[in-house]
């Protein structure tokens, strides 16, 4: 009987222990930290963009017809003025011979005309003098009279005749040239849209041939910058850009517009800002996809903090499983680790890369653990430690 007792009392004193032991281990938070370091710090705003042209012209045709030789091809070399298509000419050139032909016709109409003033002035003349001296009667100088009015206006209307038919050869030679198509431009051809035999129709709408950028050692980015970023952008601001045929191989450009004109697109509103860049190895090509940081602000050897810790909030028990965040006091804060027990510090910052933020009080110090995340696991209500014997 007094064994039974003895390993009884053994029993709950060991069962004591336990439960206490394993209370106390299971007490007071755990937690991750990271150092305040030294380091330099990029602010900046990605987004993405189309490299372009900076002048791309789109070459077309001001008169209907069948091309009849094409002298540019994908990626030729074109002068200003050099011919680069021919539309087929023979009806344009039917039209400037009828057109220099009704010319002609015209001048021989008001040549007559001239003629005809010319002859009914001399009869006005002479009936003048002879009604002078009784000789003819007023009708008979009359009758003169106006048919002297009536040949100088026919003159003046053939005259007219004339310049209309001169107007009318003008523009069937106009017409006749606008069957070569001519490079407007220095540049090379992006792309052809025609062939030899191609019918096109300008009735309606100039169709486009030729599409030439004047210069692809120099080219442009075309970026959609978010309205909430666009604020920060400032004309002049370096840029660093990355694309998928060379994706180990940064470019540098730097912004040259912002244009104001706002861009929606399912309620999201985006800017575009222009980013110049330099081409010479002719590396980018026009509608490549560009992936853009333009850099805000930069600080060099600066003591930063990781934002993981400007996030950080711990949690405080109120009661049996329940748990709440604490509230910060305003402003930006830290918190360490002082007498086991978290300590929260009001810090000034400055510009931030996304990861890091600079530090600009002197409230904490480099090196110094900062807590940036909590590794207890907050335990469920009602649940008590098991313990095992």
């Amino acid at each position: 009987m007094k064994k039974i007792l003895i390993g009884i009392v053994i029993l709950v004193i060991l069962g004591a222990g336990a439960f206490f032991l394993l209370r106390g281990n299971g007490g007071g938070p755990q937690y991750r930290t990271d150092k305040v370091t030294r380091g330099d710090i990029v602010a900046s705003v990605t987004a993405s963009g189309t490299v372009n042209a900076v002048t791309t012209v789109l070459v077309g045709t001001q008169v209907s017809g069948t091309v009849k030789a094409i002298y540019a091809d994908f990626n030729s070399r074109v002068k200003k003025g050099q011919l680069i298509a021919q539309i087929d000419p023979a009806l344009f050139e039917a039209q400037v011979d009828q057109a220099r032909a009704n010319l002609l016709s015209a001048k021989a109409n008001l040549t007559k005309a001239e003629v005809s003033v010319v002859d009914t002035q001399r009869t006005l003349e002479r009936n003048r003098q002879l009604f002078a001296k009784n000789l003819v009667a007023r009708q008979e100088l009359d009758t003169a009279e106006t048919n002297y009015e009536a040949a100088r206006a026919q003159a003046n209307a053939n005259r007219a005749q004339q310049e209309q038919a001169a107007a009318a050869l003008r523009t069937a030679e106009t017409n006749l040239r606008y069957t070569r198509i001519l490079s407007p431009v220095d540049g090379t051809v992006v792309s052809r849209n025609v062939d030899v035999g191609q019918t096109v129709a300008a009735s309606f709408q100039t169709p486009t041939l030729f599409n030439i950028a004047q210069d692809l050692t120099k080219m442009q980015i075309d970026s959609s910058i978010a309205e909430a970023d666009i604020g920060k952008i400032k004309v002049g601001q370096p840029v660093e850009f990355t694309v998928d045929a060379y994706a180990d191989s940064p470019f540098k450009g730097s912004v040259s517009e912002i244009r104001n004109a706002p861009i929606s697109v399912q309620n999201v509103v985006t800017y575009d800002v222009v980013i110049n860049v330099a081409n010479p190895e002719l590396k980018l090509k026009p509608g490549m996809t560009a992936n853009v940081t333009i850099v805000i602000d930069s600080k060099k050897d600066v003591v930063r903090i990781p934002n993981a810790a400007l996030r950080f909030r711990p949690t405080e028990r109120r009661g049996k499983g329940e748990q709440k965040r604490e509230k910060g006091t305003g402003g930006s804060g830290v918190w360490v680790i002082e007498n086991n027990k978290p300590k929260r510090i009001g810090v000034t910052t400055g510009i931030s890369d996304g990861n890091y933020t600079e530090l600009a009080s002197d409230t904490i110090r480099e090196g110094q653990e900062l807590i940036v995340e909590s590794l207890a696991k907050p335990k469920t209500e009602g649940q008590a430690p098991r313990m095992r014997f």
